[in-house]
């Protein structure tokens, strides 16, 4: 999930997962009779300090089946060799043989960010938090 700061990552996130910080949920796909097993963190990785390597073995001591990270477009102010953009995060991410299966970009600045896998919730950061997770919900597969 990506968005500037104050578009309701951190929010929408917690809806979705249930999770406060950070923690493993199983998620009931709506294809599918076998729940997934999702580490949820609610803060960006950015913003929380964690590199992109730092994330993927954090992930991977999880031993889950996906993946619901927040992220900044853009790159932390203070340290953008360190924490850089989403796109950087994306590509390492992928780069470590993770499936990108959907991006959900809330607000309006996807970082430049375009593909089939990518959708923008564009009236996240004025919708009820309800209404912008069912909707990502949904994108997601999630029941």
């Amino acid at each position: 999930m990506i968005g500037n700061p104050n578009t309701r990552k951190s929010s929408v996130l917690r809806s979705l997962s249930g999770c406060f910080n950070r923690g493993v949920r199983d998620i009931q796909p709506v294809q599918g009779t076998t729940p997934l097993r999702v580490y949820a963190r609610a803060v960006a990785l950015q913003m929380g300090g964690t590199t992109p390597a730092e994330a993927v073995a954090e992930v991977a001591a999880k031993r889950c089946d996906a993946a619901l990270l927040a992220l900044w477009p853009s790159a932390h102010p203070h340290d953008e060799a360190a924490y850089p953009d989403a796109a950087t995060y994306l590509a390492h991410f992928a780069a470590a043989g993770w499936r990108l299966r959907a991006i959900a970009v809330l607000g309006q600045n996807s970082g430049g960010l375009r593909g089939a896998n990518v959708r923008q919730f564009a009236q996240a950061s004025t919708q009820p938090i309800n209404v912008t997770a069912q909707a990502v919900r949904g994108y997601f597969g999630w029941v």
